[in-house]
């Protein structure tokens, strides 16, 4: 039977991943940082070489979801480290151990530019920016993390890019800047909002992306995952109705929004060490209102996301059964 590694296994969008192959009947190991759940998982970092050697031993194919999925950090240098150094990492171990092929799972925040216009506007996959025109240390590594996997393909490697937008759904335990954003809503931390569309698929129609992703895309080819359109006061909507707690009215203009953002981001969470509430990269995002596209997955993978509302009930209902939501 052939193995699949998934780095970043354990993490959110991993374990969904995991547990949608074995159920097929897939053998699978894990390589990630938290302790090893099965025999066979390796435990450590994707930036490290011995245990991205490790993991590979006998690996047919690879999904690199390993990576650091936060707007903020303390110290920015670690986006780099993880994100983009890992994937160089990774990649040249899969060339040597002669990994058949390398599905990498990038970001939607690497379509979204400082070029972008502040209001509306539409992305696909086409879209090609370039590093320095990302709007924070998280994209940015993101983005040079594909630029890297086109490298490999150039060299050899059979890789494809998969664009997630943003996954939503039970069991987001590291708490994802979207997840994190709905606890925030419901528990009443967050007084105002940005009118920004936002994209949400779900977890579970994103780890059947990903597998056919693996199964029918093409070599060096990026592919775009995502759900429906959704603006933040229809969101705000659901979640009312879901959860029975009134949401915020107060549509905060982008130039406040951007001013709160940098006082957060460069003044209490340098004074305090703790993470802003509104990170300056998630505010830059959504300003750009834009509405994302995944009808090349649909015409070339047989891919289409499920509607992100069953998703959300399912994230309210864990949210309250681990007390994350009051």
């Amino acid at each position: 039977m052939s193995l699949t590694l998934v780095t970043g296994g354990a993490g959110f969008v991993g374990k969904k991943l995991v547990s949608t192959l074995r159920a097929r009947g897939e053998a699978v190991r894990v390589l990630d940082l938290a302790p090893p759940q099965s025999e066979g998982d390796v435990q450590g970092s994707v930036a490290d070489p011995q245990a991205a050697k490790a993991a590979l031993d006998g690996v047919e194919t690879v999904f690199h979801l390993a990576g650091n999925a936060q707007l903020w950090a303390p110290d920015a240098r670690v986006f780099d480290e993880a994100n983009h150094q890992g994937t160089r990492v990774m990649l040249q171990a899969a060339r040597q151990a002669g990994v058949r092929r390398f599905i990498h799972c990038s970001s939607l925040t690497t379509l979204v530019g400082a070029r972008t216009p502040i209001g509306r506007s539409g992305a696909d996959e086409t879209i090609l920016l370039d590093p320095d025109e990302m709007l924070g240390p998280y994209p940015k590594s993101k983005r040079f993390a594909e630029l890297a996997v086109m490298e490999a393909v150039k060299e050899g490697l059979d890789a494809v890019i998969a664009i997630p937008t943003e996954p939503l759904g039970a069991g987001d335990e590291s708490l994802t800047p979207p997840t994190r954003m709905i606890m925030d809503f419901v528990n009443g931390k967050t007084p105002a909002y940005i009118d920004c569309i936002l994209n949400f698929v779900p977890v579970q129609s994103l780890a059947e992306g990903l597998i056919a992703a693996r199964e029918r895309g093409r070599r060096g080819e990026r592919y775009l995952l995502g759900g429906e359109n959704t603006g933040m006061a229809d969101l705000l909507a659901a979640i009312e109705k879901i959860s029975s707690r009134t949401m915020p009215k107060t549509k905060l203009p982008y130039a406040v929004a951007q001013l709160a953002g940098v006082i957060d981001t460069h003044l209490v969470a340098w004074l305090t060490g703790q993470a802003p509430k509104a990170p300056l990269t998630g505010v830059r995002l959504a300003g750009r209102r834009v509405s994302f596209s995944s009808e090349k997955a649909v015409r070339e993978l047989g891919w289409r996301a499920s509607p992100f509302e069953p998703a959300l009930t399912e994230t309210l209902q864990w949210m309250k059964a681990a007390g994350l939501i009051d």
